[in-house]
């Protein structure tokens, strides 16, 4: 779950993902669910999640991202699962290099990853932000207090009542980036998620396996932990949490996270109930 200035979204639906949600406060007033792929654990948790939404009497409309195949399979799933659903569901159908406008303060752009059957990773990727305003350089340009600040934080030019032009060089820095957030979904490390999680501020990439099965992950269509740090590293990513991590491994995966460190130092790994803050690049 992604929690972005009090919206929710969620990225895959494995099975129990109501009840973790109910366990950890996640808020149930999801408006859009993103499928990577449609692999069960996965999936399986959407029948229920959509059957608790109608027994609370939702009615505002949802809408389900994913790779090609979505409507087919999330269609059928519906049609199995909820005999009657009061809100509608509309499915839509991703390639990858999309692009999701959502509300103009953020976009999703999606990339094709390497997992055998149709599969996208997703990255969250905010606008630039106002540079920051120096009060006193605009007291001593002779600014006045009040619209014209404004003006000048949006990189505009303002005159004043004497005839003066005051530019905002000098007051206002250059704008300041965004952040960005790049999930994976199941993968082998790929060129499409490092050029996809560039400069990103945290990479949630897979790490199945560790490197003693590098073979079974090469056979699957995984990565082993150390793969995921490599990814990290070339990305030039600010931080790395693992994910999907197979239950061979200790509850804390340190094994996991030993070796991706070795590789990456700034690694976590996720677990239930772990929240991570993603801060504004300074």
């Amino acid at each position: 779950m992604v929690t972005r200035e009090g919206e929710s979204l969620l990225f895959d639906c494995g099975e129990g993902t109501q009840r973790q949600m109910m366990r950890y406060g996640a808020s149930f007033a999801l408006a859009d669910v993103f499928f990577t792929h449609f692999h069960a654990d996965h999936l399986l948790g959407i029948v229920g999640l959509v059957r608790t939404l109608g027994l609370q009497g939702r009615t505002e409309p949802m809408r389900m991202f994913g790779p090609r195949g979505a409507k087919r399979v999330l269609q059928s799933a519906l049609g199995l699962g909820v005999e009657r659903t009061p809100f509608e569901i509309d499915v839509v159908e991703l390639e990858p290099g999309a692009m999701l406008a959502r509300g103009g303060e953020y976009h999703l752009e999606t990339f094709g990853v390497d997992h055998g059957a149709p599969a996208l990773g997703y990255a969250l990727v905010e606008k630039q932000r106002l540079g920051r305003f120096d009060p006193e350089a605009a007291r001593a340009a002779g600014v006045p207090e009040g619209p014209l600040w404004g003006k000048l934080q949006r990189a505009q030019t303002v005159t004043l009542d004497d005839g003066r032009a005051v530019s905002p060089e000098g007051i206002v820095t250059q704008p300041r980036p965004g952040r960005r957030l790049v999930i994976s979904g199941d993968t082998r490390p790929c060129r499409a998620t490092i050029e996809a999680a560039h400069g990103a501020d945290l990479l949630v990439h897979e790490a199945t396996f560790g490197e003693e099965e590098k073979a079974r992950a090469l056979d699957t269509g995984h990565s082993t932990a150390r793969e995921a740090a490599e990814v990290a590293r070339e990305a030039g990513v600010r931080r790395l949490a693992l994910t999907h991590l197979s239950a061979r491994y200790s509850r804390d995966a340190t094994e996991l996270l030993a070796e991706a460190k070795e590789v990456f130092p700034e690694t976590v790994v996720a677990k239930d109930g772990l929240e991570l803050d993603v801060p504004f690049p300074a």
